[in-house]
């Protein structure tokens, strides 16, 4: 399966979680999953990003068992509403990766360590021959946020992923996209500065995610909640789309479609 595509890509969260950010995002029982996936694809889903372990700064750990049982629960009823869509599984953990991949096609794993957290990642992925999203970040959601010291950070994260990048291809890891990690032990200016020069994270050739939605570094600096930050967002996901990133991972599906389809209208792309 190849993620490349002259067309930019919208990845729809799905937090069968508790505690995601932000509220609207999540869906725990059968039924409410269903309906949001539902919504997903009603406003054009290009892929559904199913998280059974929020990576937010202070979450609380949850066991492999049931990150587990909570992403196969939301694969399911992502296949049985939309069986030819594509699913990401954002998780650190190969088992919880593993599980996923036995199961299904069309599947990448989104890794909001790069592999580094679970060196077993690249064996896993490799074996199913499934793409991989590389994220920049440091430590765990616990301490990330103590971690944000930087010379210059974007040169650091651009070097980090490219050098995950290169390991991982060595590790048979054949299609890569790279995360930035905005919001990641990032302080509010570094993630701006991210923004800013994404395009020294394209240059290294390979797809770019940018996941900023409703994030609180925009938040803060506007003074507002996380539910009135949707025209926030859609700015931000322009200056993206602008320095070359190819998927926008977001919680408002059809403002992110209809982003990417004026975007592609002005440019003619």
């Amino acid at each position: 399966m190849k993620i490349i595509s002259p067309h930019r890509k919208v990845m729809s969260i799905l937090n069968v979680t508790p505690d995601s950010f932000f509220a609207d995002s999540r869906a725990e029982q059968q039924g409410a999953i269903r309906s949001r996936v539902e919504q997903m694809m009603r406003e054009g889903a290009d892929i559904i990003d199913i998280g059974g372990y929020s990576t937010r700064p202070g979450a609380q750990d949850v066991s492999p068992e049931e990150e587990c049982q909570r992403v196969l629960l939301g694969a399911s009823e992502v296949r049985s509403v939309a069986p030819d869509v594509t699913i990401s599984i954002d998780t650190f953990r190969s088992e919880v990766a593993e599980a996923v991949l036995r199961r299904y096609e069309r599947v990448i794993i989104n890794d909001v360590s790069g592999g580094e957290r679970d060196r077993r990642m690249a064996e896993v992925v490799a074996h199913y021959a499934a793409p991989m999203v590389v994220m920049h970040s440091r430590g765990t959601p616990q301490t990330m946020q103590s971690l944000t010291a930087y010379g210059d950070v974007v040169e650091e994260v651009r070097d980090h992923l490219a050098r995950r990048a290169d390991i991982l291809t060595a590790q048979g890891v054949g299609e890569i996209i790279l995360d930035p990690g905005i919001g990641f032990a990032k302080t509010q200016e570094q993630n701006f500065a991210l923004i800013a020069s994404l395009e020294r994270i394209t240059s290294l050739g390979y797809p770019v995610l940018a996941g900023i939605s409703r994030k609180s570094f925009m938040c803060r600096a506007l003074d507002i909640s996380p539910d009135e930050a949707l025209e926030a967002t859609t700015a931000l996901h322009w200056a993206c789309l602008e320095r070359g990133a190819s998927i926008l991972r977001v919680h408002d599906t059809l403002a992110a479609k209809q982003t990417i389809s004026l975007y592609e209208k002005i440019y003619r792309l």
